[in-house]
């Protein structure tokens, strides 16, 4: 059995079954999107707010609580809830706008992803309920009193979960067929009280109608939910089962899969521009939708409304259709009978009510299944219940597999970690050219956006696929670099899937035609680190063992990667000496200004963070051409152009005549400011200054073996430019690795220094990692004296208190998972390069030498130590929360946060962001590895 859910991935990947056809798709914000946004200023969290996402149909996509959906968000499955004192139906999740929130956006609900497989076989999430009126306003108001030097004003505080009046809704999803998807919702009372809560599960269609022809998705029949003789409803869906599927083959591929209901090989890599072109599929199956009955057995009501907006409510004008999409909340809320339709529409629930008494459960049950799948007796009988048992003893026996730690509350993190990564999967949909120009049938957008609207630049973009998002209502939307940090924890579960994210942001309608990869939708031009390549790499060796790897995917990522690289060295070296600025690059606040925009006294900011990067970059694509070269030899002619281009930026970065970032007195690398040929250093102890710590090649003997034509330009190159080689830490022989290279862009020297302030407790080694900024400004903020002004930063251990850079940007003290796994990483190449010949404090200042292997291990373990819970059953990450030491019902729960409080390890920004904090569960992976005694070289999984 254990086997099986790696069958379905195999099944899934060679189109022999549509496995991953339905999935946790459904975005958990849509409202105060880019997307949605049509305004004049821009302004997308007051173009389309909270109150209006429950009347107001959405153009691009779709949003609900703990929901499922197809691969194209065409048909929606999720949950309502009423608590019989709200004033609205809950069918969202509801936070604070990047304006209401004293450090920004903040979804204000407790929910937990728990479950998941790959080909989203089981899912589980759970939602705690207040029975308690949910206080939108007082959040609201809260909030708003208080300042960025405050905490955040959370749920919890609000006093709704006193006594633990509130009910548990956990949603399960598991699959009988790739079509024959079971639903099954568990509620119950935890309140010491009798209790009542209406539930209703929705089924909808994603609007496609009402935009106009000239919609990319536009459909000439409008899809239709029906209830037929015997109960059930039909499904009807121009290209959703029924007789004709029509597709746009934007994104079919060897490794993106974008077809439903067809297994074509001979249709990879076609493209068509609409929904009316593409190819037209006979398939006889149409969709139903049951509900199970309720607690008596028996059929429970269904009603039924259009997914259209509710004109006279948002706008006093009349509406276009006669049932609008808030017609339930007006049903249930409001007891208004007439508000629904009783036979059809594009949107349908049933409606349970439940009075549960203290500690009573009731279960409710869906089934959604086409004819060709349907189940052979009745829906909800045995069989049913059989599935779901079935389907959970094989998700657990896969994990038994991938998570290979033995104690049980460290597999609990990881399981849930993959859980969050599974769960962050979204439909993205996202054509520029269409949101720019606006939609026939609707009011226009203003003139100027096709002059100076976001974006403009990209008009390119055909943005219509399922993507890893950072945390699906903080940040419904991709994010480069973090979605590759994702891929890296992802290709752990499902390589298939990590290697098709990682094509997909290469391909011609994500990347910019001049070699830009898109940053995120607020600025696609915006520049994130050029970390793609490196999870190209990572997982393209973890594809297989040697000579059984996917070559094809490297080759194919290798080629994009190079227009990627020389837009970076195009763009960002201003004065063409190998320094680079590339500005924003995720380290938003972590400066005395922001450097995405000009300085305030002219000049630019040579960075050192950027160039380190570039550096990194070059290692990484030197590597790969050496692996591509074993297959083609011209591949040497590129490892020998991205060698000389990472000598000349190490030599760049380590120019000791006033020019380079390295400060040989502080034993440093900062930023410079430059003016009218003046440098001038920013001294500020920060991830700057470490990031030139993550880069490190080791060059076997073999590599120049192998490749004869590389080794020989090599050696002409270091006889020949000893005015580039001399005194850096370009070439390092040593013994433990006798007759192997290493490239760094550190000296063993200069290595040592850095490691220095690095392990000092006192400035970057936290109880729970690496801060982002050394805890030496805390007391000493630094501060810039520029142009007659003067700018200044401190440490900051959590949330920002300044809202420069957004409200809760903050990268001045915090704890970040992706760039301590980085440096865990390269530690552990130093260590395989340098062995026992490379010994430093840790910490610094307590006489205890290890070598950096071991370094390492203690980094992960205070990271580990994050989430794990202390002999009280306190986790750092929850910070003072007690109710997750002390309640039965919160102990096992884990949230993954975007960052780390850098003295407590408290979870802070976006609380759900388990994309690249999933990488937790690679961390226990390489902790248990250790512990199990596996050599250190194998582990690294880096070299050939």
């Amino acid at each position: 059995m254990s086997g099986l859910e790696k069958k379905r991935l195999k099944e899934d990947k060679v189109r022999a079954k549509n496995w991953k056809r339905w999935g946790p798709y459904l975005s958990e914000r849509q409202w105060g999107t880019v997307r949605e946004d049509y305004s004049d200023n821009g302004d997308c969290w007051s173009h389309f707010t909270h109150d209006q996402s429950r009347s107001r149909a959405y153009r691009w996509g779709e949003d609900g609580l703990l929901g499922i959906t197809d691969r194209q968000c065409r048909l929606c499955l999720s949950l309502a809830l009423w608590n019989t004192r709200d004033p609205i139906l809950k069918e969202r999740l509801y936070g604070l706008t990047g304006h209401q929130g004293n450090h920004g956006e903040d979804v204000k609900e407790l929910y937990y992803y728990l479950d998941n497989t790959p080909t989203h076989s089981y899912m589980k999430a759970l939602y705690k309920y207040p029975q308690a009126e949910f206080p939108y306003a007082e959040l609201e108001a809260e909030n708003a009193r208080r300042g960025v030097k405050d905490p955040e004003y959370e749920l919890m505080d609000t006093g709704v979960f006193n006594e633990n009046r509130y009910f548990d809704v956990t949603a399960e999803y598991c699959k009988n067929s790739p079509n024959d998807i079971l639903g099954r919702y568990t509620v119950v009372n935890r309140g010491p009280e009798r209790a009542t809560v209406h539930v209703l599960p929705q089924l909808w269609y994603r609007n496609v109608w009402d935009w106009g022809d000239d919609c990319e998705a536009y459909v000439e029949t409008k899809p239709i939910l029906q209830k037929d003789k015997s109960g059930r409803i039909r499904c009807e869906h121009p290209s959703l089962g029924k007789v004709q599927e029509r597709y746009r083959l934007n994104s079919m591929d060897t490794y993106v899969m974008d077809l439903d209901c067809t297994h074509n090989r001979d249709l990879h890599d076609g493209r068509g521009s609409s929904a009316k072109q593409g190819l037209n599929v006979h398939d006889e199956s149409v969709f139903y939708f049951e509900f199970g009955p309720d607690a008596d057995g028996k059929q429970v009501p269904v009603i039924f409304t259009e997914n259209s907006t509710n004109y006279e409510r948002l706008y006093c004008v009349k509406n276009r259709a006669r049932y609008v999409k808030d017609a339930f909340h007006d049903y249930v809320v409001q007891d208004k009978k007439n508000a629904v339709n009783l036979k059809y529409g594009t949107k349908c629930a049933g409606q349970y009510i439940l009075d549960l008494d203290p500690g009573q459960g009731a279960v409710i049950k869906v089934r959604l299944y086409t004819s060709s799948e349907a189940p052979p007796g009745e829906a909800f009988t045995g069989e049913f219940e059989d599935i779901f048992r079935i389907r959970i003893n094989e998700a657990d026996m896969f994990y038994d597999e991938v998570i290979p730690t033995r104690k049980k509350q460290e597999q609990r993190i990881a399981r849930q970690a993959y859980a969050g990564l599974l769960w962050s999967k979204q439909f993205y949909y996202y054509i520029l050219k269409e949101w720019l120009r606006g939609d026939s049938n609707q009011p226009p957008p203003p003139p100027s956006r096709a002059l100076w609207g976001r974006n403009k630049d990209w008009t390119h973009l055909f943005n219509r696929d399922v993507v890893s998002m950072p945390d699906k209502w903080e940040y419904p939307w991709y994010a480069s670099w973090d979605l590759a940090f994702h891929m890296i924890a992802m290709s752990r579960v499902d390589i298939q899937f990590a290697k098709a994210q990682l094509v997909l942001l290469l391909r011609e309608w994500y990347m910019h035609p001049n070699g830009q990869i898109p940053a995120y939708e607020f600025a696609f031009d915006d520049v994130n680190p050029p970390v793609h390549a490196y999870a190209v790499l990572r997982i393209y060796k973890f594809s297989g063992l040697k000579g059984t790897r996917d070559e094809q995917f490297l080759a194919r990522c290798f080629h994009k990667l190079v227009l990627n690289f020389t837009w970076w060295v195009n763009r960002k070296d201003i004065e063409g000496k190998n320094i680079f600025s590339g500005g924003f690059l995720g380290l938003d606040n972590i400066g005395v200004f922001d450097r995405s925009k000009p300085l305030p006294a002219g000049g630019f900011l040579a960075q050192a963070d950027a160039s380190a990067w570039m550096g990194f970059f070059c290692s990484i694509m030197l590597e790969m051409s050496l692996l591509l070269a074993h297959r083609e030899p011209i591949y040497q002619d590129m490892a020998s152009k991205f060698f000389e281009h990472f000598v000349s930026i190490v030599d760049a970065m380590n120019n000791v005549d006033g020019i380079g970032l390295w400060d040989e007195a502080d034993g440093f690398f900062y930023d410079h400011v430059r003016n009218n040929h003046l440098s001038q250093p920013v001294k500020i102890k920060s991830m700057v200054g470490l990031i030139p710590l993550c880069c490190a090649l080791v060059l076997e003997d073999k590599d120049f073996r192998h490749h004869p034509g590389f080794a020989k330009r090599t050696k002409w190159f270091i006889e020949n430019r000893k005015d580039l080689s001399k005194g850096i830490s370009l070439m390092t022989r040593g013994t433990h690795k006798e007759g192997s290279l290493l490239l760094s862009i550190v000296s063993k020297e200069k290595m040592i220094r850095i490691l220095g302030h690095m392990l000092d407790e006192k400035k970057f080694l936290s109880p729970y990692g690496i801060r982002s900024l050394s805890k030496e400004h805390q007391k000493e903020p630094f501060t810039l004296h520029l142009g007659g002004s003067s700018y200044s930063v401190k440490y900051e251990p959590g949330e920002s208190e300044s809202k420069l850079f957004g409200g809760n940007s903050n990268w001045r003290g915090p704890i970040w998972l992706p760039m301590n796994y980085l440096i865990i990483e390269n530690l552990r190449r130093y260590d395989y390069y340098f062995g026992e010949g490379l010994m430093v404090e840790c910490p610094t200042g307590s006489g205890v030498l290890m070598r950096l292997g071991e370094v390492a291990q203690v980094l992960e373990r205070r990271l580990i130590n994050l989430f794990l819970p202390d002999a009280n059953g306190k986790r750092p990450c929850h910070g003072k929360d007690e109710i997750y030491a002390t309640d039965p019902h919160f102990k096992h729960l884990c949230l993954f946060y975007e960052y780390f409080h850098g003295d407590t390890g408290r979870g802070c920004g976006a609380s759900h962001q388990t994309g690249w904090t999933a990488l937790i569960a690679n961390i226990l992976e390489k902790s248990a590895d250790v512990e199990e005694g596996y050599d250190s070289a194998d582990d690294l999984e880096f070299f050939d």
